[in-house]
């Protein structure tokens, strides 16, 4: 879809006719959008097929009647295994006009479009480029602190779990703060370039807003860095608590099956075609039942005690002795 901006009085306001200094605004495009973007505007299809690649990266190149720059911001999609993920934006600066394209909306685009940034000014192409580079980092820096709640509610899931559901979740969560990292630094990499370059000339109060964008752009991938270690480190904690756990309910079942083998152990030897003790008394059932009852009991009390005394030792080792056995 194509929708065509003009700079208003209070803001941006949506027109139907390509005016000079307006914002051609293409997202969720479809071939035809494709072919009428090469065929009324001139662009390369070339450009047009880097821009629909989802894996290509963020540069700035010199044509002939434009200048074109890509720039990766981030999209969230439940729709998708990995929800939050990075796709390319293309902005194509005409001297009269400008265009982006993007195969899906994202928040960077849709805070544009509605208003969001105070004092922009689509006339002015290069402030129009930096704030569209400072709103993607903050949409990048706002993805990762969603993608923080969301692990943390993840991690209160799995310290009951013994499965591996809150696992694969994390590991999405994973492969999502990879996506951000990479494309957080392919953005700085472009803005390295723009300080240095002359395709875009910046005056003196642009270059200020050139600064504060870089360093926004650095302390998300110092966020996306951040998360990542952490969730790393939690993934292997996580890992060995699912692995505990299932050892804990392997424990309690075993309990069980040794109680219940003792009466069976009982039971089966009323069962052999041999000579056995008060096999002609008629109260021999009530006794064997009674008697496999109280080897039950017994079972289960010696268990559990044992289990608690272990654990009453451990705490009241006195102190010396403790710091003996870590240090042995």
């Amino acid at each position: 879809m194509i929708t065509i901006r003009t700079q208003g009085d209070r803001g941006l306001v949506e027109t139907k006719v390509v005016t000079k200094g307006c914002w051609i605004d293409a997202r969720n495009v479809t071939k035809e959008d494709l072919f009428r973007l090469e065929r009324e505007f001139g662009i390369a299809g070339e450009l047009l097929t880097d821009i629909m690649d989802a894996d290509e990266q963020s540069r700035i190149e010199k044509e002939d009647d434009y200048t074109a720059i890509i720039i990766r911001i981030p999209v969230h999609d439940e729709a998708y295994e990995i929800s939050y993920f990075t796709l390319p934006v293309g902005i194509i600066l005409f001297s009269d006009k400008i265009i982006t394209i993007c195969q899906r909306s994202g928040d960077a685009l849709e805070d544009l479009a509605t208003n969001r940034i105070r004092g922009l000014n689509i006339s002015n192409k290069s402030t129009f480029v930096l704030n569209f580079l400072g709103r993607a980092a903050f949409t990048f820096m706002r993805s990762l602190k969603e993608l923080n709640k969301r692990t943390n509610v993840i991690e209160r899931e799995l310290q009951k779990s013994v499965k591996n559901n809150e696992l694969i979740q994390l590991l999405s969560v994973q492969k999502s703060l990879v996506y951000f990292t990479t494309s957080i630094k392919t953005n700085e990499l472009l803005l390295e370039k723009l300080q240095k370059s002359s395709l875009l000339r910046f005056r003196e109060e642009e270059k200020e807003l050139l600064e504060d964008v870089v360093t926004e752009n650095r302390q998300a991938i110092e966020m996306a860095n951040i998360y990542s270690s952490i969730l790393t480190g939690t993934m292997d904690a996580f890992a060995s608590v699912i692995s505990n756990n299932l050892n804990i309910v392997m424990k309690r079942l075993t309990i069980v099956s040794i109680v219940l083998m003792i009466p069976t152990l009982i039971t089966s030897f009323y069962g052999m075609n041999v000579g056995l003790p008060f096999q002609t008394s008629l109260l021999a059932v009530w006794g064997i039942l009674a008697l496999s009852i109280l080897a039950s009991i017994i079972g289960a009390i010696l268990l559990t005690t044992d289990r608690k005394r272990k654990k009453i030792t451990t705490l009241t080792l006195p102190y010396s002795q403790t710091y003996m056995m870590i240090h042995k």
